[in-house]
């Protein structure tokens, strides 16, 4: 069935709902018809548009993401760090950061979510980050053989998930610079 086309504000307006309802009630209790009522339209106009809560609730954490990490290239391996970390501002990065926990807990129950997250937010984030770090091995910044390179995503999204466990702080672009500066450009040898 073809899908009728939103306009970008309107489709914004829905986003915005959504994560709003998201960050007050969570995933489990978020429903499409709490949806439709907050945005004002029909539960099968978010079905058709969509398909599933969980296809929503991803789309609605990638929209208005700036830019793909693939697309950045500054000429070097840590410019191209410091660009990623710029896309975003500290206040949205700690409310992403929130959702992003509250949602953790909610794919251990839900694979439609869990797909859907890996499919929407990560695999483009994994795959724009490889195309990053092959372009520093490309330019010699970074060994080819380096052991320390299928690690990086995983040093980047413990850097997330830890700094609230640890530090009992949010993650900010300061604390995401220095981990990058002390972890890992020395793990890559840059």
């Amino acid at each position: 069935m073809a899908r009728s086309r939103l306009t970008p504000e309107r489709e914004g307006e829905l986003y915005a709902a959504v994560l709003d309802l998201l960050g007050e009630v969570g995933y489990e209790a978020l429903t499409m018809d709490a949806v439709a009522a907050r945005t004002r339209s029909s539960k099968a106009t978010l079905y058709r548009q969509w398909g599933s809560k969980a296809e929503l609730v991803v789309k609605a954490l990638r929209h208005n993401k700036p830019m793909e990490l693939g697309e950045i290239d500054t000429g070097s391996l840590r410019g191209d760090f410091r660009a990623a970390l710029r896309r975003t501002d500290d206040c949205e990065m700690e409310k992403s950061s929130a959702l992003m926990r509250g949602l953790g807990q909610a794919v251990h129950s839900n694979p439609d979510l869990l797909q859907a997250l890996r499919e929407l937010m990560i695999e483009p984030e994994l795959t724009g980050l490889g195309l990053m770090i092959r372009r520093a091995v490309d330019r010699g910044e970074v060994r080819p053989d380096n052991p320390a390179l299928s690690y990086v995503p995983h040093m980047m999204i413990g850097a997330f998930a830890a700094r609230e466990l640890v530090d009992g702080r949010a993650v900010d672009q300061a604390f995401l610079t220095d981990y990058a500066e002390a972890v890992v450009f020395p793990a890559l040898g840059v």
